[in-house]
């Protein structure tokens, strides 16, 4: 359980790191705060954040839930999938928003799988 929990913790770090990113584009493309809209490649980074965080909220009680009940190799795999995912998905979606696509599907198949697994597992 505690790699799983160290996958949960790795997962917010991510978004925290996408959060710096913002941060930085701000600064680079003169976005100034509370604007959300500007510069192109500002709201690449700023789409990546939220939309990080979007599935960061089904990500983090689906892994610690899928990883009280089932075996922690098939949770972690798919933890560390969700995590892959992302990072492809935002590096792509920074490059060019219309190859976000695979990141975007790692991630999220990972979730259902995750979400799937805990249901099943309380269930059955």
């Amino acid at each position: 359980m505690a790699f799983i929990h160290f996958l949960a913790l790795l997962a917010v770090l991510q978004y925290l790191y996408f959060g710096v990113l913002v941060g930085r584009a701000r600064l680079r493309y003169h976005v100034k705060a509370p604007a959300v809209t500007g510069d192109e490649n500002f709201e690449r980074a700023y789409r990546v954040q939220m939309n990080t965080l979007e599935q960061l909220i089904i990500f983090l009680p689906a892994l610690l839930i899928a990883g009280h009940y089932v075996p922690g190799l098939w949770v972690s795999a798919l933890g560390v999938a969700y995590l892959v995912g992302r990072m492809l998905y935002g590096r792509a979606y920074v490059r060019d928003p219309a190859s976000r696509g695979p990141g975007f599907i790692i991630a999220m198949v990972a979730n259902v799988l995750l979400l799937l697994t805990g249901l099943l597992a309380i269930l059955f």
